[in-house]
């Protein structure tokens, strides 16, 4: 998406206009612009300059946008951000006002409460006329830019909200002109009644008080549009300017611009890590706030990952640079917020359809007034005043910022908290959801393999047992060896040192230890090494299992020392954040490719609704595809497999420590990688569309009875009127009213429970039964007999865990004829989906490379 500054829009009449043009150009796929931002969003083939040639025919300027992080660019881009519109304002409205209260004193002073006059206008009524009529005309000069923008727009057949102001003011403003003349004409002819009458006619104080009373409704909503950016400014200033790079053991500060990938870089204690990297030497803690909202420090060490904009508030790192530019990650959430402001909700369609018809209405409107009251039999002077009426209250702005200004906010608390909205329509549609899909594997777990249990066997201590392993496995790579590793270190273990060490691929490892013979492996292995197998527990075995945990056992002479569990654990915050979802009228499924006893026994420690087990990438795809005939579906996930299923969602929101193939195919990301984020940012959207409708309402209402008023349908029943400078007030307000309501999401509490509403469900989990079923079963039941010649099953022996799995998984898939494999490590078993032939040899080649052994075809 290409971005563009816009000048010269003045309300939702000028963007609809802007989006027309664009929209017209060969090429152009979509095009959003914001009237809040002054900026414009465009898809597609078309060059920038045919683009800048539509928007300038149709009487606006326009330019594009500077890039967000490369250096004097980035100062450009953060310039466009600064709000320059407000002390411009500022200064025309201390002007006009200065000009407007001697004229007002004479006006309405003098007229309605006889307050004194200086001598020379005493009794002079003429005089009192040309005094009034030049201090209007300088306060018209010093707001020509109602003027010149809103007869342009005229000219242009495109009439903004400038040209119904120019237009009441210029009414009122000739009228009390003729006025004048015409009361000359009585004093001529020494007409008292007659002067006294003209007198009452004039309207320049109404002219004045129209472009200044509208001037402070733009004052006021320029200040707070100016607020509505302050997140996107905030970002801007975290991104640091320069970087100190070593070159040898020379330390020499430079230019952000000139750090390259693969470059080293030091951060010393209370400095700001200048562009992403892995950390070579030195251990510190990060403060990650700026990114995921996050205050608590992270602690990192050698082989950690540092983003740009984060703080090093202890220890002195040297990093090596991995990402630099517009490459980083505070650049890429710069580009999210931004390109989010630069699109459109589905909410905004209907107020934008009518922005496009409503400036040119209300001149029709304006004009019946005028003709309707002349017809009656009023003078033309109450004809003009009430015509003038109907244009200075109507307000198109109101509608044009009721949809952005909440989205911009919204969007701004999300960033705030490390939530992320790719796009306005994610944002909206992400409160709309009413089924939660949420990923097993580092979405629900950690993906990391931990210890869970430490069983020692008869006549044996956890000491020794714990001691043992950590010898025995502190030589292997396996995630299960991993994991006995970080446990043993926890508990402040002493390595000691093994002989004769093997590893016996698919089984097991074996050494000796103080010349003593000790294993460990899985259940096979070790008990073809036991001289008594008696000490083993089938029920230990089968509990431990049906936790979806993975026992492994160890030996030592010959005899069962004990049992180690490892499983991957769920997430400390994951049953609060499957709780809140659920309090929210949310029916939360687990959708996975692991095998169902795993799933099953994390889906119980989660809570979620149901659980869809064994399910391969496509087949996600599908099950989501069906959901969506239920209601609205996100999709939560981490993972390459998951992008499938993240695209097809209504909202796919991708776990912030994921791939990026996961990010780039999500609407939202969470950068804490937290699930509790998932409710927040439902609750950001809620909160978000829920002020939107306020900002709407507010807007139809204020027209729908300020115009009537303003014509003067209610004098007959009422007596009700409407003087145009209170009708130009209301104007100038009401646009305030809406940036002001939208600003109040600022003070969201993104984690508070207290206020969620369960939306009414139909979802359950039959219906979400049935989806899966149909998916697996009834759309595929004329393919029975083509799946049976494209499947095969084989044996697998070695594989432990989940992690095994995926490396049989993997060796096998990267075969070509062979679309996937689904391992069961419980079974020992492999199941194979071909798109043709494909030679035994080689499949039996894959596994015995992946450190498996190959048992045949079953």
């Amino acid at each position: 998406m290409n971005q563009y500054n816009v000048t010269g829009m003045s309300c939702a009449a000028c963007q609809a206009r802007v989006e027309k043009a664009v929209n017209a150009i060969d090429g152009v796929e979509s095009c959003a612009v914001s009237l809040l931002t002054n900026s414009m969003g465009v898809e597609g083939s078309a060059t920038p300059a045919e683009i800048i040639k539509a928007v300038e025919a149709a009487g606006y300027g326009a330019s594009l946008k500077a890039s967000k992080t490369d250096g004097a660019k980035a100062a450009a881009y953060e310039s466009s951000l600064k709000d320059t519109e407000t002390p411009a304002l500022k200064k025309r409205l201390l002007a006009s006002v200065i000009l407007l209260l001697p004229l007002m004193y004479v006006s309405m002073g003098h007229m309605l409460w006889d307050w004194p006059l200086p001598g020379f206008l005493t009794g002079n009524h003429v005089a009192m006329g040309l005094y009034q009529l030049i201090l209007a005309g300088l306060i018209m000069v010093i707001n020509q830019k109602f003027f010149i923008s809103g007869f342009k727009g005229l000219i242009h057949r495109a009439p903004n909200m400038d040209t119904l102001v120019a237009l009441g003011a210029t009414a009122s403003y000739t009228y009390s002109i003729y006025a004048l003349f015409a009361m000359t004409g009585a004093v001529m002819k020494q007409d008292a009644d007659q002067v006294m009458y003209y007198m009452n006619q004039f309207y320049f104080e109404s002219a004045a008080m129209i472009l200044t009373l509208i001037t402070v409704g733009k004052t006021l909503e320029a200040r707070s549009k100016g607020k509505t950016t302050d997140a996107l400014k905030a970002l801007m200033k975290l991104a640091p300017k320069t970087a100190i790079i070593l070159e040898g053991d020379i330390e020499r500060t430079v230019s952000i611009d000139e750090v390259k990938v693969g470059d080293r870089f030091v951060v010393r204690p209370g400095d700001s890590v200048p562009v992403d990297g892995i950390v070579i030497e030195g251990e510190s803690a990060i403060n990650e706030a700026a990114l995921t909202g996050e205050s608590v420090p992270v602690e990192k060490q050698a082989g950690d990952k540092v983003s740009a904009a984060t703080i090093n508030t202890s220890g002195y790192l040297v990093c090596e640079a991995s990402r630099v530019g517009e490459d980083t990650t505070l650049a890429g959430i710069i580009r999210m917020v931004s390109e989010a402001a630069a699109t459109k909700a589905p909410i905004a369609k209907t107020a934008d359809r009518v922005s496009g018809v409503f400036v040119p209405a209300v001149i029709g409107i304006s004009l019946i007034t005028f003709l309707v009251w002349l017809m009656v039999g009023q003078t033309l002077g109450y004809a003009i005043a009430r015509a003038v009426s109907v244009l200075v209250i109507s307000c198109p702005c109101a509608l044009g910022l009721a949809t952005p200004v909440a989205i911009m906010v919204g969007n701004g608390v999300g960033a705030r908290n490390g939530i992320l909205f790719k796009t306005a329509a994610a944002q909206e549609l992400t409160g709309k959801t009413r089924i939660v899909v949420l990923d097993k594997t580092g979405t629900i777990t950690t993906g990391v393999m931990r210890v869970t249990d430490v069983i020692p066997a008869e006549g044996f201590d956890k000491e020794e047992l714990l001691a043992t392993a950590y010898a025995l496995e502190s030589k292997s790579e396996h995630p299960i060896s991993k994991a006995i590793l970080a446990y043993a270190k926890e508990h402040h273990t002493e390595l000691r040192e093994t002989a004769e060490f093997e590893v016996l691929s698919g089984n097991g490892l074996k050494a000796k230890l103080d010349g003593t013979f000790v294993a460990g492996g899985n259940t096979r292995f070790i008990t073809g090494i036991l001289e008594n197998t008696d000490a083993l527990s089938s029920e230990t075995m089968d509990e431990l299992s049906a936790q979806g945990k993975t026992p492994v056992l160890f030996a030592k002479d010959n005899r069962l020392l004990g049992i180690i569990a490892v499983a991957d654990t769920i997430k400390d915050d994951t049953p609060q954040a499957v709780r809140d979802l659920k309090n929210m009228g949310m029916h939360v499924v687990m959708l996975t490719g692991d095998n169902e006893i795993t799933a099953r026994a994390i889906a119980g420690q989660a809570d979620v609704d149901e659980v869809v087990a064994g399910v391969l990438p496509d087949g996600k795809e599908a099950v989501i595809r069906k959901l969506m005939e239920k209601g609205k579906v996100a999709m939560v996930g981490d993972g390459i497999n998951d992008a499938p299923a993240l695209t097809r969602a209504d909202v796919g929101i991708a776990i912030g420590a994921g791939t990026d193939i996961a990010i780039d195919a999500a609407d939202v990301v969470l950068m804490k990688s937290s699930l509790r984020d998932v409710a927040a940012a439902i609750r950001i959207s809620r909160a978000t569309i829920r002020n939107i409708h306020e900002n709407l309402f507010w807007a139809f209402f204020y027209n729908v009875v300020g115009i009537p008023l303003a014509a003067g349908c209610y004098i007959a029943a009422f007596g009700w009127t409407l003087n145009p400078m209170f009708g130009a007030a209301a104007m100038g307000l009401s646009s305030f009213c809406v940036v002001s309501n939208a600003l109040r999401l600022n003070w969201l509490k993104v984690h508070d429970r207290s206020r969620d509403k369960a939306l009414r469900n139909p979802v359950n989990q039959r219906m979400i039964r049935e989806s899966y079923d149909q998916v697996n079963h009834k759309e595929k039941i004329n393919d029975v007999k083509e799946k049976e010649n494209s499947e095969m099953k084989i044996k697998v022996n070695g594989m432990m865990c989940a992690h095994c799995e995926a490396h049989v998984k993997k060796a096998l898939e990267a075969i070509d004829g062979i679309e996937s494999a689904v391992a069961s490590h419980e079974a020992n078993l492999v199941t194979i989906t071909k798109s043709g032939d494909v030679d035994e040899a080689l499949i039996r080649d894959a596994v015995t490379e992946a450190g498996y052994e190959y048992a045949g075809i079953e």
